[in-house]
């Protein structure tokens, strides 16, 4: 059996091959400090360390990163990358612990500020939404599903994809067990490849909370699909910032932001 990268064949008592999706420890280290450990899908760490750089901040710039390694070791991988002069002088001013599991993405934040962060990358008014319909926000999530491979072997993951209004497809897609690292993971490859993400719709297979609406804006997205209902806050949130939301409301897939 050929399994997808992050995925691993486990013996039942019966005798039986069961494909389970893979869970470990991921330091995430720049300049040799830990700002995060999350539990996550050991593939695309080299995309998971710049997404989740740029959306908690720590650069804005794919090019603020210079090389990155993974190192693994007996209990978990360190994932280590190095900022270049004026985005580590940044990185070390504010400086704050942080240790996420894979259900919550606020755990270890040190103050109620932080929660709810100022989105100051709030985008244009002609970049919200612009070029998707609800009928193409459908086709995303619908394009999104076979798709995933780790999916579709372990039945125990999320993916977050990325529907290019040129191409008119999903033309990236990442999946981690946790849902806010498959969308780091996916943000840090668009980043990497030059990919604007307001160009396009980041498509989500699960619900849509605040968490995930602060870092597809800090990430310059101008809109996000979900299958199921978003949260108020999250919707309040995406509002203030000029992200098109479309998720699943009573009787189908709705836009929720004007």
């Amino acid at each position: 059996m050929t399994l997808p990268e992050g995925a691993t064949l486990f013996t039942l008592p019966d005798g039986r091959a069961q494909p389970l999706a893979e869970e470990t420890p991921v330091a995430l280290v720049f300049d040799g400090v830990t700002q995060a450990v999350m539990m996550a899908t050991p593939a695309d760490l080299e995309d998971f360390l710049v997404g989740f750089a740029l959306t908690e901040g720590v650069i804005s710039a794919a090019a603020e990163l210079g090389d990155i390694e993974a190192v693994t070791h007996p209990k978990g991988i360190e994932v280590r990358g190095w900022l270049n002069q004026s985005a580590g002088v940044g990185f070390r001013e504010r400086r704050r612990a942080m240790a996420g599991p894979v259900g919550c993405g606020l755990c270890g934040i040190d103050s109620l500020e932080q929660a709810l962060r100022p989105l100051d990358r709030a985008l244009p008014a002609k970049t919200r939404g612009e070029g998707l319909s609800l009928a193409t926000a459908t086709r995303a999530l619908d394009a999104l599903r076979p798709m995933q491979r780790l999916k579709e072997a372990t039945r125990a993951t999320h993916a977050a994809g990325f529907w290019s209004l040129t191409d008119d497809r999903i033309v990236a897609i990442r999946e981690d067990v946790g849902r806010h690292n498959a969308l780091d993971k996916l943000i840090g490859a668009l980043a990497r490849a030059g990919v604007d993400p307001a160009s396009g719709a980041l498509a989500m297979t699960s619900r849509l909370s605040v968490d995930l609406v602060q870092k597809a804006v800090m990430a310059g997205a101008g809109t996000i699909v979900a299958p199921s209902s978003p949260t108020a806050l999250a919707v309040a949130e995406a509002e203030a910032a000029g992200l098109t939301v479309f998720a699943r409301a009573e009787g189908g897939l709705a836009r929720y932001t004007a």
